[in-house]
C-alpha cells in the first residue's frame, strides 16, 4: 500500500462509519433476522428496490466484520456522476459498477459479479433492476439473480426485505420523518436440481415478498 493511498482508505473507513451512525440516527435502522443470522458465510442479500438508500440501509445494518466484506452491485452511471459519489461508491461501500447500457459497455456485468464473489466477497443486489416506483410490491426479477445461483451455487442467496423506507422519505419530502427502517432478512433460497430460470426467479421473489410486513406504512417499501 502506497503512502498516498493510505490516508485516502483511512478517510474511506472513517466516511462509512459515519454514514452508518448517520442512518441510525435518522431512521433508526435496524436488523430482524429471520431463519438466518448474521454469519461470515458467503452471501448475496437479494433485496426490494424502492431508493437511492436502500443499499445504504441494508449495508449499515451488518455487522462491522459483516460490512467490510460485502460489496453492494450498484450502477455506475449513478455512482460515477461526479466525484463525491465515485469516492462513495467506489472507496466506501467498494461497489460492483455496473454499466446499465448494453449498447456502450465493453464488460459482461456478469463476469465482474462473479469475480467480486471469486475474491471471497459477499454481494447486496437489487434483482429487480431499476427502482420500483409503481403500485406492485415487487417488479419481477432480471436473470442475474438466476445466473449467480447457477455460476456460484455455495454461496448463500438471502431474501432481505427493507421496510419503512418509503415512509420515512416521501417523495417530495425534505425533512425525514421519525419513523424507524427495518431491514428484515429471511431463510436463503436455493437453486434446486433441474430447476428453470422462470420457476426459480419465481419462488425467490416469493421468498423476498413473504418478508413484506403488513402492518401500517412499511407494508410496501
Amino acid at each position: 500500500m502506497t503512502t498516498a493511498s493510505f490516508p485516502r482508505r483511512l478517510f474511506a473507513r472513517i466516511a462509512g462509519q459515519a454514514l452508518v451512525l448517520f442512518a441510525r440516527a435518522i431512521t433508526a435502522v435496524h436488523a430482524e433476522w429471520r431463519g438466518v443470522g448474521p454469519s461470515p458465510r458467503q452471501r448475496v442479500y437479494f433485496a426490494n428496490h424502492v431508493s437511492n438508500a436502500d443499499m445504504p440501509m441494508i449495508w449499515s445494518v451488518l455487522p462491522h466484520h459483516l460490512r467490510m466484506h460485502t460489496r453492494p452491485v450498484a450502477a455506475a452511471d449513478y455512482w460515477l456522476k461526479n466525484r463525491l459519489r465515485a469516492f462513495a461508491g467506489g472507496e466506501v461501500f467498494r461497489a460492483v459498477l455496473i454499466d446499465r447500457r448494453p449498447e456502450a459497455r465493453t464488460e459482461d456485468p456478469m463476469e465482474a459479479i462473479l469475480e467480486a464473489i471469486d475474491q471471497g466477497a459477499s454481494l447486496i443486489i437489487f434483482p429487480e433492476g431499476l427502482r420500483n416506483q409503481g403500485p406492485e410490491p415487487l417488479k419481477p426479477f432480471k436473470s442475474g439473480l438466476y445466473n449467480i445461483a447457477s455460476a456460484r451455487p455455495g454461496v448463500e442467496l438471502v431474501p432481505t426485505w427493507i421496510a419503512n423506507l418509503n415512509a420515512v422519505m416521501p417523495k417530495g419530502e425534505i425533512i425525514p420523518l421519525p419513523l424507524m427502517v427495518r431491514v428484515i432478512f429471511g431463510e436463503p433460497v436455493t437453486l434446486r436440481d433441474g430447476e428453470d430460470r422462470g420457476t426459480f426467479l419465481t419462488r425467490a421473489a416469493a421468498a423476498l415478498l413473504a418478508l413484506k410486513p403488513s402492518d401500517g406504512p412499511g407494508g410496501r417499501g
